[in-house]
């Protein structure tokens, strides 16, 4: 009895891991090529799980079809926060106003007008707070004006400093998503059959989500290997000075890979909701931004593939030891897993401190 449900349950955590290493993979990204850690990314995953339910409950569109948006969005956002944000703090080449002259002045004068009245509208068709709107019209202005007139050259800012970027930025996306649909929980139901394997029964949603992760994984993985910005993203990665000496443009480079790790991050939001498609609010991404820090040491801080792999290791662990804590009498089996979770990732830490799989 306790072997079948063992079974059915690692069978389960199995295909929960791959989606758990898809929503791990834009935060080993963003490490990798940045050497960021990015404590905001659950505010991202959250992003994508709102993508996911406005476009069912608005247009009764399936979260699998959500998925090229959520992308597109992350993408978009992660524009947005580099050049807003960022870049000042990891960009050695693109940091501070080269030149500020009355052209220049004006020129951002007028960007900040004009955006003042677009957002000023969409305020008033979706209800937004005017200080969300002023805030997004800013950083457009400030990302604007670090790419165009950025060139002093500097060295990085401390960790501690985009540790606290990030944080603010998870901070921000969180009270704005609360500010347009309150901080109530809610969720859908997109339910199109189950798939009886004998000691446990899979929702297709559950398979869905689990495939989409795993051809997600592989076609990073061709881009990376395949294509030639793949490659220059890896050099990039290997020794940025040495990529620069050889022309690729790093400052290009450290934009694509922050923007591709946030649109990664976004669309596992989606996924998640084709698993768990209830709970969701605006602070729904603080438990999965912890299980993704355990993930990515578990595979391998810098490495995507590794985060992957360290995904679906840790779903079985997780399904696993919920099944054998339940069987003690007196023990909470929810709250000894995620015990059980760190206590792993401190063996790890100690054992193998690069992970278990050193691959960029």
């Amino acid at each position: 009895m306790i072997f079948e449900q063992l079974s059915g349950n690692l069978l389960q955590g199995l295909v929960l891991g791959s989606v758990y290493g898809m929503a791990t993979m834009g935060l080993s990204l963003i490490f990798g090529v940045l050497q960021v850690v990015n404590v905001g990314h659950g505010a991202f995953i959250m992003v994508g799980a709102f993508t996911s339910l406005m476009m069912f409950q608005a247009a009764g569109v399936p979260p699998v079809l959500a998925i090229p948006v959520a992308f597109a969005i992350g993408m978009a956002l992660g524009m947005l926060f580099y050049f807003g944000a960022l870049k000042p703090l990891v960009s050695p080449s693109g940091s501070g106003i080269k030149s500020l002259d009355m052209r220049a002045v004006g020129m951002g004068a007028g960007i900040l007008v004009a955006l003042l009245v677009v957002m000023r509208f969409l305020s008033a068709a979706f209800k937004l707070h005017f200080a969300i709107t002023l805030f997004v019209a800013i950083i457009f202005l400030y990302g604007f004006l670090l790419y165009i007139y950025g060139g002093r050259r500097q060295d990085k800012a401390p960790e501690l400093a985009t540790l606290l970027v990030t944080f603010s930025i998870g901070v921000i996306l969180e009270e704005s998503v609360k500010q347009l649909f309150t901080s109530e929980a809610r969720g859908f139901n997109w339910a199109i059959g189950k798939l009886d394997l004998g000691v446990t029964v899979l929702p297709y949603t559950k398979l869905i989500a689990s495939f989409g992760s795993l051809t997600i994984a592989v076609l990073l993985y061709l881009w990376f290997r395949k294509t030639r910005a793949g490659m220059a993203m890896r050099s990039v990665v290997e020794d940025d000075v040495g990529a620069r000496v050889c022309g690729v443009n790093v400052d290009w480079q450290y934009a694509l890979s922050f923007s591709l790790g946030i649109g990664l991050t976004v669309t596992s939001g989606v996924l998640l909701t084709m698993f768990i498609p209830v709970g969701i609010n605006p602070y729904m991404g603080g438990p999965y931004t912890l299980k993704s820090f355990v993930i990515a040491v578990l595979g391998g801080l810098a490495s995507p593939y590794g985060a992957f792999f360290g995904g679906l290791v840790f779903g079985l662990v997780e399904n696993g030891s919920y099944t054998l804590f339940a069987q003690f009498q007196g023990l909470e089996p929810f709250a000894m897993t995620r015990f059980f979770s760190f206590v792993m990732l401190l063996v790890i830490l100690l054992l193998r401190p690069t992970g278990l799989l050193k691959v960029k």
